[in-house]
C-alpha cells in the first residue's frame, strides 16, 4: 500500500497543474472539493512516509526521510489553505513554493558544501571521489548548481506571475497558468537537462584524464599522443604512446625470458627509464633503482639472482638501447596486450644517500606513490596540462620520480627526454610554456649566472631541500615565477608546500596529511603516502602556529653537544653566510680521543675571494672566529676551516657529509 500511495503522489505531482486544470476549468468541480482530495492524498501520504525509516550511512542511526514528508507537508498546507479561504490560488502557488524549495536547496549547498549537482555525480559514480578529477569534476558541478539556481529563480517568477496576474476571464487565468506549470515548464527544464547533458559530454571529453603505471590500458591514450620529446618541444623530435607501448612490449620480452626477480635499474634517458620501469611493474618484478652507480656500490647490491639495467656503459650490465633500438618489434597483440598491475603488490627500493652519503634501500610501493600523484593533480592539474615538462633532478630519488616520470605520465604531459644539467639550458626554452623541476641548489646556480631568462609563463616545483630567502627571490626575479616548495623526504613522499612570494617561510601541510610535534621537538607524521599507519618520525624540528602551518627550524641530528653546550650546526652555518662572504658551507662534527670539536668547509662568494685574494689562512680562520664569537660562545666555534671551490653534492644538490669530513682529514 505504501508503494502504491508514493507512485500515487509522485504521479500527481508531476502533473499537478493539468489535474488542477481538469479538475477546475474543465469538470468544473468546486475548489472545497478539489482541496479535499488534495488533503486527502496529501494526508494519506504524509502518514506512509512518516513511517518510513532510512539508515544514516556516516553515522548508521535510523532517521525519517524528510523529502517526502516536505513535499506532503506543502501539499496539506495548500489543501488546508484552499479549503479554509475558498481561493483556488493558494493551490497555483503550490509550484511557486516548489521552485524557492529547490532554489533554497539548491544555494544553501553552494554554501554549505559540497554542492547538490556533485552530491548526485558521486552517487551516480562512486570512483569520483578521492580521485584525480575530483576537484575537476566539482568545479563543472557548481556550475551547473548556479545555472539550476537561476533557472529555478526564473521559474519560480513565471509561477508566481501566471498565478497572480488577471489575463481578463478566471477560465483564460487557469488555461495559461496549467499551460505554463503544467506543460511549458518540464519543457524547458527538459531542455536545460539535454544541453547540459551535452555539455557534459563536451566537457568529459576535454576533461583531463589520468592514467596511472599501473591504472592504464593500451587505449589509454591515441597512438599518436606525445609523450615525450628532445631538447625542446619546437624541435619536433617526439616519441608517441605507440612508441611506448612498443619499447615497454620489447623490454617485457627481453624481462620475461630471465629468470631474476630482482632488477637494479638505473638510466639517465628518461624515455628508456619509463618504459623499463613499467616493463618491470608488468612483469611484477623487483625494482632496485639507484642513482648510485659507482663501482663499489653496485659491487654491494649486484649478486647472481639478480639483473642490472642501464643506459650507461656498465661492467656485469644489460644496454637498455640494445633490447629497444636492436629488438624486433613486437606483434600488435603482443604491445597492445598490456599485462594488469596491481599497485599494493609493487616492490620497489629506493637507494637514498640522506645525510651521511652512506645509501640505504627504503621499500616503496606504487599504491603510494599514486596516492601522492592524486593529491597533486587534485591542486595543480591546470598548471601540469597547459605545459610542457622539463627537469633537472634524477628520476632515482622519489621527487624526481613522482614529478619527473609518474607525474607527466599519469596527466599526458609531454616530458623533456634529457635532464637539464646546465643553467644555460633554460635559455633555449622560450618556444612553449614550460614545467620546471628542479632543486634550490640548481635555482641558486641558476640565478648566479642568469640575470633574466626568456620564459614564457613558467611553473617552477622545488624539493630536496629548502630555498633561502634570497635565492626564491631572485628565482623570481629571473624566471618571472617565485617556486613552490615541496616538502618531503623518501619516506614520506610529500607533505607540505609553501611559496614565499605568498608565505614567507610558513609551509602549509597538505591537506590529507596530519603533522604534530613529538617530544623532541621533531615533526611526526600520517599520510596515505606511509605505509605504516603509526606514521613517520622525522629529524627535522619545526615550529607550528595557530592556523596550522609551521617553519621548519633545522634538523635535530645538526644539533650536538661540545663540552655541555648545545648548539645547531646549521645556525652556524647561517650565521656565516650572513657575513656576505660565503656562497655555500657545510658545518660537520669531529673528533679525536678526547674531545669533539666543529670543522667548517666554505665556498667563498665573489666578494670573499677580493677581500681575502691575498691573506694568509689563517687570518682568513680569525676573521671568521671573530665574526662568529659575536654570536657563539668560543668553545662552539669550528676549529677547522677548509676553503674550496665547491662541496660535494650529489645529482640532488645534497651535499655529501663523508666526503666533506674527509677533507679535514686530509693536511693543506
Amino acid at each position: 500500500m505504501k508503494k502504491f500511495l508514493k507512485i500515487l503522489f509522485y504521479s500527481l505531482t508531476a502533473v499537478y497543474p493539468i489535474v488542477v486544470f481538469t479538475m477546475l476549468v474543465v469538470l468544473k468541480m468546486p475548489v472545497r472539493i478539489l482541496s479535499l482530495c488534495v488533503v486527502a492524498v496529501a494526508g494519506a501520504f504524509f502518514l506512509s512516509s512518516s513511517g518510513r525509516i532510512k539508515t544514516d550511512s556516516n553515522s548508521e542511526k535510523k532517521v525519517l526521510d524528510w523529502r517526502p514528508l516536505t513535499s506532503s507537508v506543502l501539499f496539506l498546507l495548500a489543501g488546508i489553505l484552499c479549503f479554509v479561504f475558498n481561493e483556488k490560488i493558494f493551490l497555483k502557488l503550490y509550484s511557486v513554493v516548489i521552485s524557492c524549495t529547490m532554489l533554497f536547496v539548491f544555494a544553501s549547498s553552494l554554501v554549505f558544501k559540497p554542492n547538490i549537482i556533485f552530491r548526485f555525480a558521486c552517487l551516480a559514480d562512486k570512483s569520483i571521489k578521492g580521485s584525480a578529477f575530483e576537484k575537476q569534476v566539482y568545479d563543472y558541478c557548481k556550475k551547473v548548481t548556479v545555472v539550476w539556481c537561476v533557472f529555478f529563480i526564473l521559474n519560480g517568477t513565471a509561477a508566481a506571475f501566471t498565478a497572480l496576474y488577471d489575463f481578463g476571464s478566471s477560465e483564460l487565468n487557469d488555461k495559461i497558468w496549467s499551460v505554463y506549470n503544467g506543460g511549458i515548464s518540464y519543457v524547458l527544464m527538459g531542455l536545460l537537462f539535454t544541453v547540459e547533458f551535452i555539455i557534459r559530454k563536451i566537457v568529459d571529453k576535454k576533461m583531463i584524464k589520468p592514467f596511472s603505471l599501473t591504472k592504464f590500458n593500451s587505449d589509454s591514450r591515441k597512438d599518436d599522443y606525445i609523450l615525450c620529446f628532445e631538447e625542446k618541444w619546437s624541435s619536433k623530435i617526439y616519441k608517441t604512446w605507440k612508441d611506448f607501448l612498443i619499447d615497454s612490449a620489447k623490454i617485457r620480452k627481453f624481462i620475461s625470458e630471465n629468470p631474476c626477480d630482482d632488477w637494479i635499474l638505473h638510466c639517465e634517458d628518461y624515455w628508456y627509464f619509463l618504459c623499463t620501469f613499467a616493463a618491470l611493474l608488468q612483469m611484477n618484478k623487483r625494482i632496485l633503482l639507484t642513482q648510485n652507480v659507482s663501482e663499489n656500490f653496485i659491487k654491494e647490491i649486484k649478486t647472481e639472482q639478480n639483473a642490472f639495467l642501464t643506459d650507461q656503459n656498465l661492467e656485469n650490465s644489460i644496454s637498455i638501447q640494445n633490447i629497444i633500438e636492436n629488438s624486433l618489434e613486437p606483434s600488435k597483440e603482443f604491445y597492445r596486450n598490456v599485462p594488469k598491475i596491481d599497485s599494493d603488490s609493487t616492490r620497489i627500493l629506493m637507494y637514498t644517500s640522506g645525510s651521511t652519503g652512506k645509501p640505504k634501500a627504503v621499500s616503496q610501493r606504487m599504491t603510494e606513490f599514486e596516492n601522492d600523484n592524486s593529491f597533486i593533480i587534485s591542486k595543480w592539474a591546470k598548471e601540469f596540462t597547459s605545459r610542457k615538462l622539463v627537469t633537472t633532478v634524477s628520476q632515482h630519488h622519489i621527487y624526481g620520480f613522482l614529478f619527473g616520470i609518474s607525474l607527466p605520465f599519469t596527466l599526458g604531459v609531454p616530458f623533456r627526454r634529457n635532464r637539464i644539467t646546465f643553467p644555460e639550458e633554460f635559455e633555449k626554452l622560450s618556444d612553449s610554456e614550460y614545467m620546471i623541476i628542479t632543486t634550490p641548489a640548481f635555482l641558486k646556480r641558476t640565478v648566479e649566472i642568469e640575470n633574466s631568462l626568456p620564459l614564457k609563463n613558467p611553473w617552477i616545483f622545488s624539493s630536496g631541500g629548502a630555498c633561502s630567502k634570497e635565492v626564491a627571490e631572485k628565482t623570481e626575479k629571473v624566471f618571472g615565477f617565485c617556486p613552490l616548495e615541496v616538502y618531503g623526504s623518501t619516506e614520506t613522499s610529500g607533505i607540505a608546500y609553501r611559496m614565499q612570494s605568498k608565505d614567507g617561510e610558513k609551509f602549509t601541510p597538505f591537506a590529507n596529511a596530519k603533522l604534530w610535534l613529538g617530544d623532541d621537538g621533531c615533526l611526526r607524521i600520517i599520510s596515505p603516502y606511509i605505509k605504516d599507519p603509526s606514521g613517520f618520525a622525522t629529524a627535522d624540528l619545526a615550529e607550528f602556529f595557530d592556523d596550522g602551518r609551521f617553519i621548519l627550524k633545522g634538523r635535530s641530528d645538526s644539533i650536538i653537544k661540545i663540552e655541555e653546550k648545545r648548539i645547531s650546526m646549521t645556525e652556524v652555518e647561517n650565521r656565516l653566510l650572513e657575513t656576505s662572504l660565503v656562497k655555500d658551507v657545510k658545518v660537520v662534527a669531529l673528533s679525536t680521543d678526547v674531545r669533539q670539536y666543529l670543522a667548517a668547509a666554505v665556498v667563498l662568494n665573489e666578494d670573499g675571494k677580493k677581500k681575502f685574494a691575498h691573506t694568509e689562512k689563517f687570518l682568513i680562520n680569525r676573521y671568521f672566529h671573530d665574526f662568529l664569537m659575536k654570536y657563539f660562545e668560543n668553545v662552539v666555534i669550528p676549529k677547522k676551516w677548509r676553503f674550496v671551490d665547491s662541496l660535494p653534492v650529489d645529482v640532488q644538490g645534497k651535499k655529501h657529509k663523508d666526503e666533506i669530513i674527509a677533507m679535514f682529514n686530509s693536511k693543506e
